[in-house]
């Protein structure tokens, strides 16, 4: 068993799952509600993109940027259409609602573009060569590279956003108290909508990185990543941007180090950890104990 290469497969699956798992921290953390659909745009982000660059020939750069605006829209559109009215109501609503998103999301997908697997193209394979970059005597793709970069770069700037800016700073307040924060002049509805947006212009990226690595594409890819992505922000603490990625790399490197022993078994080791983490912790990682005052 090769540690080192295990570990940087690790750290580059972890990077995707990051990504993913950021989208959801971020919803959780400031609307309270679980956007279970979020890893179905995933699947339509890398659909849009694949589209884009293997029919009609566009530029990867602006494959990508078209994928991150439709899936910008979409997500806007989701949270308008469908959580919006459910606000004020139970967590179950929301849920259930969440799970039919989720399926008419892939149904769609599937009427649109068939369930024909599509081959993803690794353009990213390319930015430095055939052979990648060579570390410690291993080589390492381009989409390996990009992909924990685009992650770093994402953290970093998410962390800057939600410290330095106005819209951040009302991300924050509407995620401590919404009644407090709209007392205050705080838009809770247009800070909102912007919170599914980022989350599912990071969906986009995610999804191309993620086919780019793994490069089969149909109408459920972004299931499976989607509910291990979400087990990444619970692992690291949801509701907190560090703790995503924490979870997210953690994620990674325990299923690539699972998967040398039994494919098989590799999602239910990573599933168990999960478990007996909580156990411990039950918050995660870099989740704070709340309490709540009467």
């Amino acid at each position: 068993m090769d540690i080192l290469q295990n570990l940087i497969n690790g750290i580059s699956l972890g990077s995707v799952y990051a990504i993913i798992a950021l989208g959801y921290t971020m919803v959780y953390g400031i609307a309270k509600m679980l956007n279970f659909a979020h890893g179905d745009v995933i699947m339509v982000g890398a659909y849009i993109c694949f589209y884009a660059v293997s029919k009609y020939q566009l530029p990867p750069l602006v494959g990508i940027l078209l994928a991150m605006a439709v899936c910008t829209v979409l997500g806007v559109v989701i949270e308008r259409l469908a959580y919006k009215p459910l606000r004020q109501s139970a967590s179950l609503a929301v849920l259930i609602t969440a799970i039919g998103v989720s399926y008419f999301l892939q149904n769609a997908a599937l009427l649109l573009w068939q369930s024909d697997p599509k081959n993803f193209p690794t353009f990213l394979n390319g930015i430095f060569g055939d052979k990648g970059i060579t570390f410690l005597g291993r080589s390492i793709t381009g989409t390996t590279v990009v992909t924990v970069l685009a992650c770093v770069i994402i953290m970093v700037a998410l962390t800057a956003f939600t410290g330095m800016t106005k819209m951040g700073k009302a991300m924050r307040a509407c995620s401590e108290d919404k009644a407090a924060a709209q007392l205050m002049g705080i838009d809770v509805n247009r800070t909102i909508s912007m919170t599914f947006a980022i989350g599912s212009a990071l969906a986009a990226i995610a999804g191309v990185l993620l086919c780019s690595a793994y490069p089969q594409l149909t109408p459920t890819t972004g299931s499976l990543p989607g509910i291990k992505a979400f087990t990444a922000a619970v692992f690291g603490g949801i509701g907190s941007i560090p703790g995503a990625l924490l979870g997210g790399l953690l994620l990674g490197v325990i299923e690539i180090f699972a998967m040398t022993f039994s494919t098989e078994l590799s999602n239910a080791v990573v599933f168990a950890v999960l478990i007996i983490v909580l156990l411990v912790k039950p918050t995660g990682l870099l989740g704070k104990q709340i309490r709540e005052k009467v």
